[in-house]
This record gives C-alpha cells, structure tokens and sequence, in this order.
C-alpha cells in the first residue's frame, strides 16, 4: 500500500524532474544560439511526441518581470501536464512569488485521487535565476 508521505515524495521527485530537465525548445522560442537543447530521450520516445522537461531554462538570462514570471508560471505548468494527462493528479496549481530582483520561487499544488493536496515549495534547488 502506497502511503501518503510515499506520494508525496514519488509526487514531488518527479515535479523536479519534470521541472530542472532541459526541455528541447521550440523552433519560435527566442534562444541565445542555435542550439535547441533538450534531452537525448526525446528522440526515442515509446509513445509518440512524448517529451520530458521544461523550458524554463530559457529564463536563465532575462530580467525578473512580470513577464518573466508568467513565463516561468507557463512553462512549469507545461511540463506538469502530463501529471494530469497520466491520472497521476486530478488538478494542479503552479504559482510564483518573486523573492527579490534576481529569484523566483515556484509553488506547485498537487490534488491527488482523493482529494488530499500536496504542496511542493521551492527551495533553494528550485530557483530560476536570472543572468546565470
């Protein structure tokens, strides 16, 4: 029998995955050079354009805006999808708060099959920083 704290921790590994992977960016994606990232997995996938990672590393090098924070809110929801998509969660919330002019920290909610919500704070391994 799976427990609760077992959920969460299984829950929340795979939000860091999901989350601190490069995921390959898009062909319109404004990126430093030509390189497009993402990982090597992605061209083997068993089912078909399923990916792993986020593009929150396309951040790295921007100013913290409200834009910015959008951004990072977009992305981190992009790539938690498959969350919901796979049954493994009924809903998600991710929000951000800005903790001064150089970090962000993510705050992602969680409601599992009956109905508890688990909450996956940022630490100091979550930020997205900018200028990196």
């Amino acid at each position: 029998m799976i427990t609760s704290a077992d959920q969460k921790t299984t829950l929340t590994r795979a939000v860091l995955i999901s989350l601190f992977t490069w995921g390959r960016a898009l062909t319109d994606d404004p990126i430093d050079d030509e390189e497009l990232y993402g990982w090597w997995g992605d061209s083997y996938p068993s089912i078909a354009d399923d990916r792993i990672g986020s593009r929150l590393w396309l951040l790295r090098r921007v100013k913290l805006t409200d834009v910015t924070q959008r951004d990072a809110e977009f992305y981190a929801h992009e790539a938690l999808q498959w969350l919901i998509d796979d049954g493994q969660v009924l809903a998600m919330e991710i929000a951000s708060e800005k903790h001064d002019i150089s970090r962000l920290n993510l705050i992602v909610i969680l409601t599992v099959p009956g109905g508890d919500r688990i909450e996956i704070k940022s630490n100091s391994s979550w930020q997205v920083i900018y200028a990196v």
